[in-house]
């Protein structure tokens, strides 16, 4: 499929699955255990309807917004997702670059494999995701290097205490650190385009990947474990640590993975700029609670508080019932690593674009001339009949 013939995110997505490996994109594409979160953060969406006003004059719409003193074109930016050099070579890059031409935030995944200085040379403005252990010897080596790059916006992953057990995962052969499993290797065998274009070309430049930015230090390759264990410490981190962090670092911090508006709250005291509202895609605690349900909860218990939200986000409607409920702006992961898969860099172009689009469209229609307009008054309820 050419990618101007993508209408979808859904296009996109049926691009990526005959372009991977299965193994590969079982892996972005799945969650946790029975799948209940996953499939709960689609459904949310379909819980809400709008209420259009007509004879509006919406001749000249606007999308656009600002986070933190940056101006941005939509109100839509890429989530953090590891190891994208799977899926197209030179991954990260291709994610960062294509949000920054959109005008749009990315988060580099802390689970990335090109080093975050040179995503920084050639994105900036992207922002940065960690894992952090309960560790300052490990978490004040990596602050100095984030902030030695130029990183601005820290954000702080809290809801992978421990690794989840994702069983698509490992019945279709994948794990990380990644093993060279028969069924991976037939998988990738399979996938002639993808064997060379991605797989073969990423060893010919630059040899096995590494995880490059857990830490200050270059991690392991992704095929052995990350030196010292990136995973070690995460269990232990509480409030304290972020307060910590928080105090040591002078650029913008957001913490996400929040889904109690009691937590929302705590950050706001602590001095967070801003929270994901996140069950990180329901890749974690799978029959975690989908994150637009509780977002109006938590927007009202931190006013004042930048509040993002990810989780389960496929079409323009999705992004205006999100704003629609107190969102400031709305994250997509998954699509954002279909665009990769089918097209590279202009796969995520093209990924956004369609979004974007959407987003134009249904603002018109919905009566809406700029989504800083969106409130509650534009949705009800909808309760379907059992």
């Amino acid at each position: 499929m050419r990618l101007a013939s993508s209408l979808s995110l859904a296009d996109l997505e049926a691009a990526a699955r005959s372009r991977l490996p299965p193994s590969i994109f079982g892996y972005v594409s799945g969650g946790s255990e029975d799948q209940a979160s996953l499939v709960a953060n689609r459904a949310a969406f379909q819980r809400w309807r709008f209420l259009t006003r007509p004879l509006v004059d919406v001749s000249v719409r606007s999308q656009a917004t600002s986070l933190f003193g940056v101006s941005y074109t939509s109100p839509i930016g890429i989530a953090p997702m590891g190891v994208s050099g799977l899926c197209c070579f030179d991954g990260d890059v291709a994610l960062a670059r294509a949000a920054a031409q959109a005008g749009v935030p990315s988060v580099l995944s802390a689970a990335s494999t090109i080093p975050l200085e040179r995503v920084m040379r050639e994105a900036p403005g992207t922002w940065y995701q960690a894992y952090l252990p309960a560790q300052p010897a490990v978490i004040d080596p990596l602050l100095n290097r984030l902030g030695a790059a130029g990183v601005g916006v820290l954000v702080v992953t809290v809801d992978v205490q421990i690794a989840s057990t994702r069983e698509n995962e490992l019945r279709n052969g994948f794990s990380l650190p990644l093993r060279l499993t028969p069924r991976l290797m037939l998988g990738g065998a399979a996938r002639p385009r993808w064997l060379a274009g991605t797989f073969l070309r990423t060893l010919y430049r630059q040899g096995i990947p590494r995880f490059e930015n857990f830490t200050a230090t270059r991690g392991g390759r992704i095929i052995t474990a990350a030196k010292g264990d990136h995973r070690a410490g995460r269990a232990a981190m509480t409030w304290e640590d972020i307060r910590r962090i928080r105090d040591r670092w002078p650029g913008r911090l957001l913490i996400k993975g929040i889904l109690r508006p009691e937590d929302a709250v705590a950050a706001q005291r602590i001095g967070a700029d801003g929270i994901f509202v996140s069950n990180h895609g329901g890749r974690q605690l799978d029959g975690a609670v989908a994150p637009l349900d509780v977002l109006p909860a938590i927007v009202a218990a931190a006013p004042g508080l930048t509040v993002l939200l990810d989780g389960g986000v496929r079409r323009g409607t999705d992004v205006l019932k999100a704003l629609a409920l107190g969102a400031h702006a709305v994250f997509m992961g998954r699509p954002a690593m279909y665009g990769l898969a089918a097209g590279g860099y202009a796969g995520v172009a093209r990924a956004l674009s369609l979004l974007r689009h959407e987003i134009d469209v249904d603002l018109a229609l919905l009566g809406c001339p700029d989504v800083r307009e969106l409130g509650i008054d534009w949705l009800a309820r909808y309760e379907p009949l059992s």
